[in-house]
């Protein structure tokens, strides 16, 4: 018999996970006050808003519900290029155009859930690569509408909410896309931390378990996708959005590869992961491309060489790297 005791008890831990920790106030304070704080480095705290929102997109499938993707990009060039051409070809309202790129992400996330419902990891590694590529190769050949190679230009954005302008600093683009950032974070911790959220886990586990406990692993993979999808749109709405400009390189094989990275090195099954890898990839990439611009990629390797031989725990807390028998 279910008593309403039994009832909470399945319940505390999902919210003890929910509940804000005082580090998370700190670290989005310290977020927004960036752009005022460091204007000349407004620019760079908008591109991490949009990657961070970008990679967290991607946990939901892949941490969250164990859907491995290698053309997660396909979603983010999409949602830019819907953007960018609502734009210029229908009204300049930033939050019109978000919301617009948002659904048409979100449908085609729908539309291409159905090639990731069977089949293997690998299987679905090629299906999801091969989405990217296919909508790279349709945005390159239909240059009458895209730009092809040289990109969409022509792009103008009006004030976000009709009262502010974007100004070349980059400050009003970090705020609106950290405040975006945070909107979509918030629904997404929701959700994790959800019933729904808990069969998401259940299906990453194992999911003939997860079928045998009446769980619908299909209609909660579709589901998951699409949302991820919408997610990931918005993320490439926000990048035309801010930089007035959509070209290939949004639906290129590297982002799908760079956000893969910037998960692993933040750690998958939790949203704050993909905030985590954001920051240190972009402050590394930027930091180490000034400084050896040919072979800044050879130091983000051996950083992940480092993760898997040392192991993330332990290459955060150095004093536990001598100790008799590796212990953390």
């Amino acid at each position: 018999m279910i008593t309403k005791e039994s009832n909470h008890d399945w319940r505390a831990p999902l919210l003890g996970q929910a509940r804000w920790r005082w580090w998370e106030f700190l670290l989005w304070a310290l977020a927004f006050a960036a752009p005022l704080v460091l204007p000349q480095h407004a620019l760079m705290v908008n591109e991490i808003a949009i990657v961070a929102l970008f990679a967290m997109s991607l946990d939901l499938v892949l941490g969250y519900t164990g859907i491995v993707s290698l053309g997660h990009a396909a979603f983010f060039g999409f949602g830019a290029y819907a953007a960018a051409l609502f734009a210029k070809l229908v009204m300049p309202d930033p939050t019109v155009g978000l919301v617009v790129a948002t659904v048409l992400a979100a449908l085609l996330g729908l539309l291409a859930s159905v090639t990731i419902l069977r089949g293997s990891d690998l299987t679905r590694l090629m299906v999801t690569l091969g989405t990217a590529l296919l909508l790279l190769e349709l945005a390159n050949k239909l240059d009458w509408l895209t730009g092809g190679a040289d990109g969409l230009q022509g792009v103008v954005m009006g004030p976000v909410l009709g009262l502010f302008d974007f100004d070349l600093y980059g400050r009003v683009a970090a705020w609106y896309s950290l405040a975006v950032a945070l909107v979509l974070f918030l629904l997404m911790r929701r959700l994790v931390h959800s019933p729904f959220g808990a069969t998401l886990m259940a299906i990453r586990d194992n999911r003939l378990r997860a079928m045998a406990i009446g769980i619908p692993v299909t209609a909660r993979m579709s589901v998951i996708y699409t949302i991820a999808a919408a997610v990931a749109g918005a993320a490439g709405a926000l990048l035309a959005q801010t930089t007035g400009f959509a070209s290939l390189d949004v639906l290129a094989f590297d982002r799908s590869a760079d956000v893969l990275l910037m998960l692993v090195i933040g750690g998958v099954g939790w949203l704050y992961g993909g905030v985590a890898g954001a920051i240190v990839f972009k402050l590394l990439q930027d930091t180490l491309s000034s400084v050896t611009p040919q072979y800044w990629m050879f130091w983000i390797g051996l950083l992940l060489v480092l993760l898997m031989l040392v192991g993330r725990e332990r290459l955060l807390r150095p004093q536990s790297w001598f100790r008799k028998g590796g212990a953390a």
